[in-house]
């Protein structure tokens, strides 16, 4: 009887992420293949990229929907509640062998908890890592906690989960999932990505993705200030943002950008969401991704492109040598785009080797899933 495989995704980037293993699974005779969606994919302030998820050629089996149009931490810690509540109903209805998830965010800590109580088994995919500016980064390893199979994307997470308790058998390092989409995406020329944005992309071109930092000293609004004003700067620039997520917070970030876009339309954009193709077709074309999300971390190197990564949302993950950390600070952020702007630090990113492995991750991935052991019993795992 095929195994029943439930892949949960909430948000746009990690159903980019995830969209490689979903191909695989869906078309694998041996496995009965199950989609919930839930989170930001279900929100039109968000972009409503469940259409995407549709377009692409994928059914879900369930949606999960939750409100989302409070930004506080009490209201995120509602609708954690709520996710937790409606995904256990979903789940009891699928019946599944195995949930897999990815990452660190609360709607998929809300997945890992209903599973669990419902004596489901996790696959865990980027466990390992330390993402010390945001909250996400308890949420991680919370889930590998109640995983019992664990993807993780450098032998430095590997360890770092066996650290954790976890059996050694029972972690792989299969390299990063966004390799794979950074080798295998067919790409837009810039023409027809003129076309599909509605912008002229003259370069020089910054990618911007600026998400709320939620352990910071700053709040959301400080942090965004002092990075439009750093922005200012490069008029001469194209600036592309993609869209905030759901993170407390992210109301007041997007309001400040729709601002700073108003000011030079012709100039500046923003996209809710972009799409997989646009956006490392984009991060290709462009000449600094600026931000503080992970795809300044993992595949902007790969593309040989560099990063300007702000903040300490992302502080803690293994960085290629392109990148450039700057603190939430308008001169500091603004010297450190002149910086990987310049045609010496170009030369040095032409070098680079993505320390997130080489490829083929998603099959190392589906492979395991198929033939592990799903019976075993957690054990501890002590260090000797």
């Amino acid at each position: 009887m095929p195994r029943k495989i439930c892949v949960v995704t909430g948000t746009r980037a990690e159903y980019g992420l995830l969209q490689s293993v979903m191909t695989l699974l869906k078309s694998d005779p041996d496995v009965q293949f199950q989609l919930v969606v839930t989170g930001s994919h279900l929100s039109s302030r968000h972009g409503e990229t469940v259409r995407q998820i549709e377009q692409d050629g994928f059914v879900p089996n369930e949606r999960v929907q939750v409100d989302l149009t409070d930004d506080s931490k009490l209201g995120i810690a509602r609708a954690m509640a709520d996710t937790t509540s409606k995904i256990a109903e979903a789940f009891d209805r699928l019946s599944p062998d195995v949930i897999v998830v990815l990452g660190d965010r609360y709607e998929i800590l809300a997945s890992a908890q209903a599973a669990l109580i419902l004596g489901i088994p996790i696959a865990h995919i980027h466990g390992g890592e330390v993402t010390a500016g945001a909250f996400d980064d308890s949420i991680r390893h919370a889930i590998t906690k109640m995983s019992s199979l664990h993807f993780v994307a450098a032998q430095d997470y590997m360890r770092r989960v066996i650290q954790l308790g976890e059996q050694p058998n029972t972690v792989f390092n299969v390299g990063a999932l966004g390799i794979d989409l950074a080798l295998s995406t067919e790409l837009a020329d810039r023409q027809e990505l003129c076309e599909s944005l509605h912008v002229q992309l003259t370069n020089p071109i910054l990618l911007v993705t600026y998400h709320p930092t939620t352990r910071a000293d700053k709040s959301a609004s400080e942090e965004i200030t002092e990075v439009l004003a750093a922005l200012e700067k490069f008029a001469y620039c194209t600036v592309v943002f993609t869209g905030v997520n759901a993170d407390p917070g992210n109301s007041e970030i997007s309001s400040k950008i729709s601002q700073f876009i108003s000011a030079d339309p012709k100039k500046r954009s923003l996209h809710e969401s972009l799409g997989q193709k646009n956006y490392f077709s984009l991060m290709k074309l462009c000449d600094v991704v600026v931000g503080n999300s992970s795809s300044g971390i993992i595949e902007a190197p790969a593309f040989r492109v560099p990063t300007v990564n702000i903040g300490a949302r992302q502080h803690g993950r293994l960085k290629a040598d392109s990148i450039v950390d700057s603190n939430v600070d308008r001169n500091q952020i603004q010297t450190s785009i002149e910086i990987t702007l310049s045609s010496t630090w170009r030369e040095r990113c032409a070098k680079i080797v993505s320390v997130y492995g080489s490829g083929n991750c998603a099959q190392k991935i589906v492979n395991t899933l198929k033939t592990a052991d799903l019976s075993a019993k957690k054990t501890f795992f002590d260090l000797s």
